[in-house]
Parts: C-alpha cells; sequence; structure tokens
C-alpha cells in the first residue's frame, strides 16, 4: 500500500507486553517503512532477554533503529536519542519510507513531540563533584536535599534514581534555576513533522496475565544467565541506569541474597506491572490518538491513509 506523500511519523506507543513490535511489523509488512526503537532498554547490548528485545531473527527481517547502540556502563541522554532519532526519520523520508516510532519510553517521545527545556551544559568539574556526593552520601540523602531544592522534580525522581537526582541538583548548582522551572521552557529539539499516534492498550487484566507469562518464560529462557554475565562486569552496578530497568534489579539482588527466587519473581512482576501501570496513565491523555485494544490492521491502515488524522 502507497502512501503519497510521505510526510508524517507514526508514533506508535503502548505499554509493556502490549504488542507494540508485532503491529509494527505488521504495518511494515503493508507500507514500506522504517522501524525506530522508543525505548530506553533496548538500546543496551547484552540485554536481551530481560528487556523482551525483538529476536535476532526478528531484527534481520525486520529491522529497528536504535537498538543495540551502547553497553550497559554507558550513559545515553534524551538529547542523544532526539538526535538519533530525527537523522533515522530524515533519512527514511528521504527514501521515500514511513517512520515509524515504537516503543513505550514517553520522556522520549514527549521530548520528540515537545521538544527540551535549554539546560546548563554538564562540567567535568560539577560532574566529579555530585558523583564524590553520591559515593559519600548515596542517593536516598540527596533525594532528600532534592526535596528541598526542587519538589516538583523530586515527586518525579525515585530515590534511587541516583543519575536524574545528581543532574537534577547539578543543574541548580549550575544555573540557579530548579529543574522542574527550565523544563517548563521547552522549546528545543521539536520535532517539525506532522505526528499521527497510534495506542495500542490491551485491557489491564490482559496485559497482567502477559506480563506473568512473560516473565515466567524469561526465566526459562536464560534470564538469570543474562544477569550473572552482567555482574561479572566490573563497570556495572545498580545506580546504573541500565541495572535499573525492570526485572535486572531485581534479580541482581536475588544473587546477592537479598531474597529467595520466588521472591525476585513475584517481586519483578509487581514491578513491571507498575511501569505498566505509570505506561497507561500516560498513554489515556493522548486523546487525539487511535486507541486500540488489540491488533486491528485494516483500522490502522485506513487511519494512516487519512489526510486529517
Amino acid at each position: 500500500m502507497a502512501i503519497e506523500p510521505i510526510n508524517f511519523v507514526v508514533f506508535l506507543m503502548g505499554p509493556t507486553a502490549s504488542g507494540k513490535t508485532e503491529l509494527a511489523i505488521e504495518i511494515s509488512k503493508h507500507i514500506d517503512s522504517k522501524l525506530i526503537s522508543v525505548d530506553s532498554a533496548l538500546i543496551y547490548r547484552g540485554m536481551d532477554i530481560g528487556t523482551a528485545k525483538p529476536g535476532k531473527g526478528t531484527l534481520e527481517a525486520h529491522p529497528h533503529e536504535l537498538v543495540d547502540i551502547c553497553e550497559p556502563e554507558d550513559s545515553f541522554s534524551v538529547t542523544e536519542f532526539i538526535s538519533l532519532a530525527k537523522k533515522h526519520i530524515k533519512s527514511a523520508l528521504a527514501e521515500g519510507k514511513l517512520p515509524i516510532l515504537v516503543g513505550g519510553t514517553s520522556f522520549y517521545f514527549n521530548a520528540l513531540e515537545h521538544g527540551l527545556s535549554k539546560l546548563p551544559a554538564s562540567t567535568d568539574e560539577s560532574r566529579k563533584h555530585f558523583n564524590n556526593l553520591l559515593k559519600i552520601e548515596g542517593s536516598a540523602k540527596l533525594h532528600s536535599k532534592l526535596v528541598e531544592i526542587d519538589p516538583k522534580s523530586a515527586a518525579r525522581i525515585h530515590s534511587n534514581d541516583s543519575q536524574r537526582i545528581t543532574r537534577a541538583l547539578e543543574v541548580f548548582h549550575l544555573s540557579g534555576e530548579t529543574l522542574s522551572k527550565l523544563q517548563g521552557k521547552k522549546n528545543q529539539h521539536k520535532l517539525d513533522l506532522k505526528i499521527k499516534k497510534i495506542v495500542l492498550m490491551p485491557e489491564r487484566a490482559e496485559l497482567h496475565k502477559r506480563i506473568e507469562q512473560r516473565f515466567i518464560q524469561m526465566i526459562k529462557d536464560g534470564f538469570l544467565d543474562e544477569v550473572e554475565a552482567l555482574r561479572n562486569n566490573t563497570k556495572l552496578n545498580l545506580d546504573l541506569a541500565s541495572m535499573r530497568c525492570v526485572g535486572y534489579r531485581q534479580a541482581w539482588n536475588y544473587f546477592e541474597g537479598s531474597y529467595s527466587k520466588k521472591e525476585m519473581i513475584e517481586k519483578a512482576i509487581i514491578a513491571t506491572r507498575q511501569l505498566c501501570k505509570r505506561q497507561c496513565t500516560w498513554l489515556r491523555d493522548e486523546d487525539k490518538a487511535l486507541k486500540l485494544k488489540q491488533i486491528e490492521i485494516e483500522k490502522v491502515l485506513k487511519f494512516l491513509q487519512e489526510r486529517d488524522a
């Protein structure tokens, strides 16, 4: 099926375990497309099972951009994501292909659609200062400081999320203004293209069932071996963004002896369901999107052909 002209991008969004990848691939069978991952976990190499990354065969048959682009110990900013995503969108349009951005990372989607605020650049000196503070005081204590300085940002950032906590404190240190105030002035890096949104969001009970079944299958597929291999990487620790991905923290703590295998599985499933709930809350506000509870390819294709969608 041809769409003439292709002057828009598709945001295919959904909570974890909703079937987003399957739908994206199905669309690409009908429309010449470039699939671009919008998932903050799929960027990491060596983290395949626990992130539910599409299999090697699937990726060979249906390539996804922005998958396996960095190591688990690497930092990867939203600014880097926007830059790479825009590059792939531009190349897709130049080739006459439909750019389909598929994933569930709301921060990335929002940054692409609405832009980013102009934040002060991190310096070697300030980064070293706050990394030292983190080692001395720990993330929970720094989070308490952030509550005093910038309660709005603190409410959005988990007390274990050391990377975002130190960045918020660094922004205030460098600019004299809070992160939440600066983020209210969004204009940089905004995507200057029409966006057609599709939300795939099955019923809650169905999502919960899929999440449990999927994690049990991950265990059978060797997820614990994957985490054990990651633990052998001396550059990794639980404060890194990669190791905060759901499932990985729980499995890491299982190997530390913090709880039994049964408890680890329960905690991982609960954490994934909590992520799912946050994603669903965000997606319910997408009132201009085509919303589906299951894959309905004919309805999707009709929506994409509509000029005023």
